[in-house]
């Protein structure tokens, strides 16, 4: 079982990380571990991800009372012990705003649109919380109806939440949820996609809403039908946008 030393040094191997990939910028996002039942490895406010040293990272335990560490706790602390009390199996939590997957969640869109197996089998789909406002319990309300049945999340206006039983697990899922939304931008921006669950689709539309998302937070349907091209013109009109030919 790796020590509390080496957790210290793996987040901050891997908060560097996020900085160096442009996942967080200035002193954005935070990463934890669980030392043990009752106690959270986390880090701190106010710190770039990009400069941490081992030491500057501070202990709480599950009610965010921090026990160990002079520098203060990350104001997203409720988010993380939420998620820590709700998955046993949880071991560290990765919270960055990844530029193309934050650019969906602004957007309102959620990832779950089955484009790519691997993402598919390793992930899954990657479901839209509502906005909440960082700091604050809203934050962890918006996310606690999701984090029993997915392992990473987008929040809206926000960024990414993710969770493993590593911190490089949590890590990968977070690297994974950001290639996926480049995939996903780039098929929409080629062609509007194609699922896998629809590459024998007919020409008249057969989008069914992705039953965990709201209904704002649908992706629109990519089919080029006449259908459907009609409909996406109607609701550029609604919106105030200019229409695009060829939707």
């Amino acid at each position: 079982m790796p020590t509390e030393r080496k957790h210290r040094e793996e987040i901050v191997r891997y908060g560097r990380t996020l900085h160096e990939k442009g996942f967080v910028a200035a002193m954005d996002g935070n990463l934890s571990v669980r030392l043990r039942q009752d106690r959270i490895l986390v880090t701190p406010t106010g710190l770039s991800k990009g400069s941490m040293r081992p030491a500057d990272l501070v202990i709480v335990d599950l009610e965010g009372k921090q026990v160990a560490g002079r520098r203060h706790v990350t104001s997203e602390i409720g988010m993380q012990l939420m998620i820590y009390r709700t998955r046993a199996d949880v071991k560290a939590i990765v919270h960055a705003h990844p530029p193309t997957a934050t650019g969906f969640a602004a957007a309102g869109i959620a990832l779950t649109e089955p484009l790519v197996c691997e993402v598919v089998m390793g992930l899954g789909c990657i479901p839209l919380a509502r906005y909440g406002t960082p700091g604050t319990a809203e934050l962890a309300q918006s996310l606690e109806p999701y984090v029993p049945k997915y392992d990473a999340i987008l929040m809206s206006n926000h960024g990414v939440v993710a969770y493993g039983d590593t911190i490089e697990h949590a890590y990968m899922k977070m690297e994974t949820v950001e290639h996926f939304a480049q995939i996903s931008l780039s098929s929409r921006i080629c062609s509007g996609g194609s699922s896998l669950y629809r590459s024998g689709r007919s020409r008249s539309c057969c989008w069914p809403a992705p039953s965990i998302s709201e209904p704002r937070t649908r992706p629109p349907c990519p089919c080029r039908c006449l259908a459907c091209r009609k409909r996406r013109v109607r609701e550029f009109r609604v919106s105030g946008f200019p229409v695009i030919p060829l939707l």
